[in-house]
């Protein structure tokens, strides 16, 4: 609902109490006298109005979150076992902790010691990363050279590539992404090969579109159970909501 039909229902509403007729009188309420009594009734209760346009914030809210949760219970199975995934820690853990980032993301190589803290606390955890450039062009190369890379390299080597790219200073692109590529000991002409392989750009353009259709308009966002955690929460807060599903299957326990 928009805000001004929202409004017109409020002037109407007010209207009809603040004058005392009943709402099927027999004959029409004259259109200035109404303003006139709209008008001093909101002059006197103006929280009428912040109640109103709270109620359709809250509504919109939930139905934009119920959409999300639905969504994401469907696109789960794509999410978790995409083919341009990258996953780290345990491939049979018990809980998976998915991750979309991007190379040139301050914010991401700030949450990258929180990632390496929970691979190395908790044996049981998967980890998924979605490469998700939405900040520049040179991130977008980052993330066709990093998945041309999980081609040869997975699990631990995968990320020590990650880590040295993610944790370079100042911007990330092709160029940077290439020669940490070079430095991790890939086979070059494979990957160069591999980055215009068509089924790699389409793979990493359906992450885009699934991310966008999440409502995932930041870098780094969490997928964690049934919920979407968007920014660099830290690690406590990951593993407090790593131990709720656990314990009792939800991200917070009652």
């Amino acid at each position: 609902m928009s805000l001004k039909r929202l409004m017109a229902g409020v002037a109407l509403g007010v209207g009809l109490l603040a004058s005392g007729q009943p709402v099927f009188a027999a004959e029409p309420l004259d259109k200035p006298a109404v303003e006139a009594i709209v008008k001093n009734y909101l002059m006197e209760h103006p929280e009428v109005i912040v109640d109103a346009i709270n109620a359709m914030q809250a509504k919109q809210e939930a139905a934009a979150s119920e959409r999300q949760k639905k969504l994401l219970s469907d696109s789960m199975d794509t999410i978790l076992n995409g083919p341009q995934n990258a996953v780290l820690g345990n491939p049979q853990g018990d809980i998976t902790l998915v991750e979309f980032f991007d190379y040139n993301c301050g914010y991401c190589k700030r949450g990258l010691a929180d990632m390496v803290k929970l691979l190395d606390t908790d044996k049981k955890l998967k980890v998924v990363l979605r490469d998700y450039p939405i900040l520049s062009e040179g991130s977008k190369e980052a993330a066709v050279v990093a998945l041309a890379v999980k081609k040869q390299l997975q699990g631990d080597k995968f990320m020590e590539f990650h880590q040295t790219l993610l944790g370079t200073r100042g911007a990330v692109g092709k160029d940077r992404a290439l020669q940490v590529a070079q430095d991790s000991g890939v086979d070059m002409t494979k990957l160069q090969a591999d980055m215009k392989d068509p089924a790699l750009l389409q793979g990493l353009a359906s992450t885009m579109r699934l991310g966008e259709a999440l409502g995932i308009n930041g870098t780094p966002s969490y997928v964690l159970g049934s919920e979407i955690t968007p920014g660099a929460v830290g690690y406590d807060a990951l593993k407090s909501k790593i131990d709720s599903l656990r314990k009792c299957g939800q991200t917070a326990c009652g």
